[in-house]
């Protein structure tokens, strides 16, 4: 039993899993011809390069359109230069690795960053065989607290615009933003890296192209926003989702329930002296995670490798013992959003009540709730960050 315990908490076993689980899952879909978030992530370069519409349907090259920023041209540009059956690699390894660093960087004790590891693992591998970069922007937000934590605003700042530039998601690191020290210095990062990436793909591919493509990607969203808000699609697994799909009234606004979500979110800001405290801080990276995708309508099952790390992050900064309510939710977030779209799953149950019914999203909703109720009621004390090895 000490052997186990000893090997699952050996970092470098850990870290050997989780690539083997992003080579093992990339050659399989590779394989299995299943890689079309990667193909249209390479042609998002491929398109820029040749100054075509970022935006517009190509069927003959793969299905769905792109809804990235201009400047994630640059960003795919390396792996969109390699064969696939070695780019596809290289991104699942690029991105595994990248989550892999950020939550190494997170505030807590060693062995509670080696239990989010294995907490996360499961939603990792669903995040995997689609090829999101989803992975990445999970990775983006940790980071981006964990910079602020040790007072490196400059890198902060990147990662926020970095985020931002590629999928929007990336603004909510300026959730942390009451964290920071030296705030006009921050100030100052961001404005200078929004326009490094501003200006940067306009040296590769021209500044009128690159800024048509922005008024291009503001047109995809706003049409993707209208195609999501529907009772059969594979996206909208939200708060907005479930009240569209259990009710079936496809015309509910999102406007009610983002007003409602923006409002709980902020409320904890009150405790000003709280911000000391770094589990009330955690408590923030934990509902920062889940808020970005419960509120989305564009989340899909793949988009929840964000908030489960907001679900484990929450679950290791409750004090110990644990309450049984805790466990019982920890457990039913485990089951009903991590598990349920796997074979781990009674097929029955997943294909007529979890998918449509967008159920994923209820246990991090749920969870969410307990975490802006805990920021706003628990006594916290002013605690010193722990920074794992």
């Amino acid at each position: 039993m000490n052997y186990i315990l000893k090997t699952l908490n050996n970092r470098k076993f850990i870290l050997g899993v989780w690539v083997l689980l992003a080579l093992f899952l990339g050659f399989k879909q590779y394989h299995k011809g299943s890689y079309n978030n990667y193909l249209i992530f390479k042609h998002v370069y491929l398109h820029a390069v040749e100054h075509l519409n970022l935006y517009a349907a190509y069927p003959q090259e793969y299905g769905d359109t792109n809804h990235y920023g201009p400047f994630f041209s640059l960003l795919v540009a390396p792996f969109a230069l390699l064969p696939d059956y070695l780019g596809t690699l290289f991104w699942q390894l690029a991105n595994t690795l990248f989550l892999f660093f950020a939550i190494r960087q997170l505030p807590l004790a060693f062995k509670k960053v080696n239990a989010v590891y294995w907490i996360v693992a499961h939603e990792l591998m669903t995040a995997l065989f689609s090829f999101q970069f989803n992975i990445s922007i999970a990775a983006i937000i940790v980071l981006t607290f964990a910079f602020i934590e040790r007072g490196k605003n400059f890198w902060a700042a990147m990662l926020i615009m970095l985020g931002t530039f590629v999928k929007l998601y990336g603004i909510v690191g300026l959730a942390f933003f009451f964290f920071v020290k030296r705030k006009w210095n921050f100030i100052l990062s961001c404005f200078c890296w929004a326009l490094v990436f501003f200006v940067l793909p306009m040296i590769f591919f021209s500044p009128a192209y690159i800024l048509q493509c922005y008024q291009d990607w503001y047109q995809s969203l706003a049409e993707k926003q209208q195609l999501n808000a529907s009772l059969t699609s594979m996206q909208d697994i939200s708060v907005m989702g479930m009240a569209r799909r259990i009710s079936g009234n496809v015309y509910l606004s999102n406007l009610p329930f983002l007003a409602g979500g923006l409002l709980l979110f902020a409320l904890p800001y009150l405790r000003i002296k709280a911000y000391s405290d770094l589990n009330f801080r955690l408590l923030l990276l934990a509902s920062t995670l889940i808020f970005t995708v419960i509120f989305s309508n564009s989340s899909e099952s793949p988009t929840y490798i964000i908030a489960f790390v907001g679900v484990a992050i929450w679950f290791l900064v409750q004090q110990r013992p644990y309450q049984f309510w805790q466990i019982a939710l920890f457990i039913f977030a485990l089951l009903l959003t991590s598990f349920s779209p796997s074979d781990l799953f009674p097929k029955f149950v997943r294909e007529n009540y979890i998918k449509p019914y967008s159920l994923k999203a209820l246990p991090c909703l749920v969870v969410w709730l307990v975490i802006i109720y805990q920021m706003i009621c628990s006594k916290f004390i002013q605690t010193k960050p722990v920074h794992a090895a």
